[in-house]
C-alpha cells in the first residue's frame, strides 16, 4: 500500500486514478509520495520514506528541488496540463489590451445614475476608448512550449501574422506547430518586427528582465506586451516609464506587483492562467499518473530534477532502481556489484542530468538485503529502491 500525503486540495478526477493499492489524504503520516498544488514546502522536513513530490501545475517554486535530489526525491510537475487554459487567457489578453476594453467598462460604470442621459453619454464618451482590431497585426511568440504553441496556432486562426522564436524548439514541438508561423531567429527580430509580443518561457537567471529598459528600446513604438509566464521576465520600473513614455500602449500581465497596480494602461490579471475547473482536473490526473508510474515501476516522466526514462517491465524481473552521482564508472560498479552477488541483469536503461543520474535494472535472481545494501554502500549512491 503506498501512501500519499495531499498537501492542497486535489481534484477527484485526479485522485480517483489511485485505485487501491494507494490511501491518500491530508493526514497521511510518513508518505511515499506527496500531491501539491501552491502549498510551500520549503520549510517541511522530508521523511526518510518520501520517494517522489508531484506539483500539480508547472512552476516549482514551493517546493525544495535541490535538497529533492540530495535526498533522492524525484520532483514532478505538469507542463501542458494548464496549456489551454493559458492559451485563453492570452487571447482573451490580446483583445483586452488593443480595444481598451477594461478601462471602458469602468468608465461606463461611472454613467450610473444619469437616468435618461446614459444613452446619450456613452456615444459621446466611447471615441476615447478606440483600439485597433488583431486581424492584420503581427505577434511574436517567445518560447515555444505547450502554451507558445497553442497561442501562435491560434492567433494565426485569427488573422495575425506570427512570428515564434526558440532557440531550444524541440521536435514535439515543431510537429505541433503550424508551417505559417514564421520562425524568427533572435529576440531583436521579434522586437524590431512585432506589434504584439507574448512571452512564454521558464524564469531563469538568463531570462530575468528579459523585457528591460534595453529590449524595450528595440520595440516597435506602441508595442503591446503580454505576459502570463512569470512576473519577472518584465522589468516593473522599465515597464512603468516605457507606458508613460508611450513606447508601450499596453501591458497585460497575469503576475502584478503593487507598482504596477493601478498603472494607466496595465492589465493587472491576479494569476488566473490555469484557474479553469478543466486545467486543475488535467493537472491532478498527470501528476497522479505521474507518482503511480514512478513508485510502482520506477519510470520517470516529467521530472524537474531528474532525467527523463521509461522501460518496459521484463516479465518475472525484478526490478532495481539507482539514483547517483553522474560519476564516471558507476555503471561498472552496479554490474560488478550485482555479478558478485548472483543477480543477473536482464535489462538495463541509464540517464544523466546535470550531476546526477538515474539507472534502471531489470534482474533476475533473489536480490538479498546484503546486495541491496552492498550497492547502497558505493560512493556515487544517493538512494536504490526494489521493486518487486
Amino acid at each position: 500500500m503506498y501512501k500519499i500525503l495531499c498537501l492542497n486540495k486535489i481534484s477527484p478526477v485526479g485522485t480517483k486514478r489511485f485505485g487501491e493499492k494507494y490511501t491518500f489524504s491530508p493526514e497521511v503520516q510518513e508518505p511515499d509520495g506527496i500531491l501539491v498544488r501552491s502549498a510551500s514546502m520549503h520549510d517541511m522536513e522530508l521523511g526518510e520514506n518520501l520517494l517522489a513530490i508531484a506539483r500539480a501545475g508547472a512552476g516549482v517554486n514551493n517546493i525544495p528541488v535541490n535538497q529533492c535530489i540530495e535526498n533522492g526525491v524525484v520532483v514532478f510537475n505538469t507542463p501542458g496540463a494548464n496549456a489551454n487554459a493559458v492559451k485563453e487567457l492570452v487571447l482573451c489578453s490580446l483583445f483586452l489590451t488593443s480595444r481598451k476594453i477594461v478601462s471602458s467598462i469602468d468608465w461606463a460604470k461611472t454613467l450610473k445614475g444619469k437616468g435618461d442621459e446614459v444613452s446619450k453619454l456613452v456615444e459621446k464618451g466611447k471615441s476615447a476608448f478606440t483600439g485597433p482590431e488583431i486581424q492584420g497585426k503581427t505577434l511574436g511568440v517567445i518560447g515555444l512550449g505547450a502554451i507558445g504553441i497553442l497561442v501562435a496556432n491560434a492567433a494565426k486562426s485569427l488573422g495575425m501574422t506570427v512570428y515564434g522564436y526558440d532557440p531550444f524548439l524541440s521536435v514535439d514541438s515543431a510537429w505541433n506547430l503550424s508551417r505559417s508561423v514564421n520562425h524568427a531567429q533572435s529576440l531583436d527580430e521579434i522586437f524590431a518586427t512585432c506589434d504584439y509580443i507574448t512571452l512564454h518561457v521558464p524564469l531563469t537567471p538568463e531570462t530575468k528582465n528579459l523585457v528591460g529598459t534595453a529590449s524595450l528600446q528595440k520595440m516597435k513604438d506602441g508595442v503591446r506586451i503580454l505576459n502570463f509566464a512569470r512576473g519577472d521576465l518584465v522589468d516593473s520600473d522599465a515597464m512603468l516609464e516605457a507606458l508613460q513614455k508611450g513606447k508601450v500602449s499596453a501591458y497585460a500581465t497575469d503576475f502584478p506587483d503593487d507598482k504596477l497596480l493601478c498603472a494607466e494602461n496595465v492589465i493587472a490579471i491576479p494569476h488566473l492562467g490555469a484557474s479553469t475547473p478543466e486545467s486543475e482536473d488535467n493537472c491532478a490526473e498527470m501528476a497522479v499518473d505521474e507518482l503511480k508510474e514512478y513508485l510502482e515501476d520506477g519510470n520517470i516522466r516529467n521530472s524537474v530534477n531528474m532525467p527523463a526514462i521509461s522501460m518496459a517491465r521484463e516479465p518475472g524481473t525484478k526490478r532495481i532502481c539507482i539514483i547517483h552521482k553522474n560519476v564516471p564508472n558507476t555503471i561498472g560498479l552496479f554490474t560488478s556489484t550485482c555479478g558478485d552477488a548472483g543477480i543477473n541483469i536482464e535489462n538495463m536503461q541509464s540517464k544523466s542530468r546535470g550531476e546526477y543520474a538515474y539507472t534502471i535494472l531489470d534482474v533476475s535472481g533473489e536480490v538479498t538485503a546484503d546486495a541491496v545494501s552492498a550497492l547502497e554502500n558505493l560512493e556515487a549512491i544517493i538512494r536504490v529502491r526494489t521493486i518487486v
